[in-house]
């Protein structure tokens, strides 16, 4: 008995083991592409046309379209894409189409979690309509095919192509607008944050303590009266590595002071036992 368990275990156990993969007709599909200084990517799925004239028998015309097959076709970027005079935040979005003989709509729709076109559209989620007239494919193409091309620092064009049918929605990005601000912001010089984190960098790898109390300094002054109780322990942290335990033990206290009224009790309770250490230096 104990014999034909074990065997039926093992049979069990083997049948668990060993998944039986097969491919998939309408294989999944990534593409990432930088445009400027924005990343795009589109994850989709390419169906075959498999002997079929798709357009208007197997994908009709005037009704959405998942542009695509399975789950949703879903793009996702990480700045702004501008169609035209309409703009797409930046967000993950499903992708449907509604073909027409001369001319698709692209609906760009929030909700990214419907296996397909939805039963019904809820209009708050469409983010953005794009239109733009079809062309004939230069050749036919056999799988559903998205691509990000006609590339330049400034924009690129989303296109699609199936069968005999090819169309191009171009966008353009804000990479002028991106640069200028980088340009800006490198050129006026460190900001706080980077001093913080400089100092930060310096007392935890026991670094230059002079260099860090600079930093940390430069930090505070620039914050002004935004300085956070979290700075003011780092900074006081500092001072007592330099030796001066007068000044940190004050500095402490303004970290106490603020810590209480962001209602964090852990750094007061840190601070405290630091002012006691240092109150025996001094």
């Amino acid at each position: 008995m104990k014999q034909i368990i074990f065997t039926l275990a093992l049979a069990i156990s083997s049948a668990t083991m060993a998944q039986l993969s097969s491919p998939q007709l309408s294989p999944l599909a990534k593409l990432e592409q930088t445009v400027g200084l924005t990343n795009v990517a589109v994850e989709y799925s390419r169906p075959q046309k498999n002997n079929r004239n798709i357009f208007p028998d197997v994908v009709a015309y005037g009704q959405v379209w998942r542009a695509g097959a399975n789950k949703n076709s879903i793009l996702t970027t990480d700045d702004k894409l501008v169609f035209g005079k309409d703009t797409l935040n930046a967000g993950s979005y499903a992708i449907f189409v509604k073909p027409e003989a001369n001319q698709w709509t692209l609906i760009f729709y929030k909700s990214t979690n419907n296996w397909g076109v939805p039963a019904e559209m809820t209009p708050s989620n469409i983010a953005l309509e794009v239109k733009a007239n079809t062309a004939k494919a230069g050749k036919t193409i056999e799988n559903f095919t998205i691509a990000i091309d006609n590339v330049t620092i400034n924009g690129a064009s989303l296109t699609m192509a199936w069968d005999n049918t090819f169309v191009a929605f171009p966008f353009t990005v804000l990479t002028d607008a991106k640069m200028q601000s980088n340009i800006t912001k490198v050129l006026a010089g460190p900001s706080a944050n980077d001093y913080y984190r400089a100092a930060d960098y310096l007392l935890n790898s026991n670094g230059d303590m002079k260099a860090a109390n600079e930093y940390i300094t430069k930090a505070v002054a620039m914050y002004g009266e935004n300085t956070a109780f979290h700075v003011y322990r780092k900074m006081a942290l500092i001072q007592a590595n330099l030796g001066d335990y007068k000044t940190a033990i004050e500095t402490a206290k303004k970290s106490t002071e603020l810590a209480k009224a962001a209602g964090n009790m852990e750094y007061v309770r840190m601070n405290d036992d630091s002012i006691k250490d240092w109150s025996k230096k001094k």
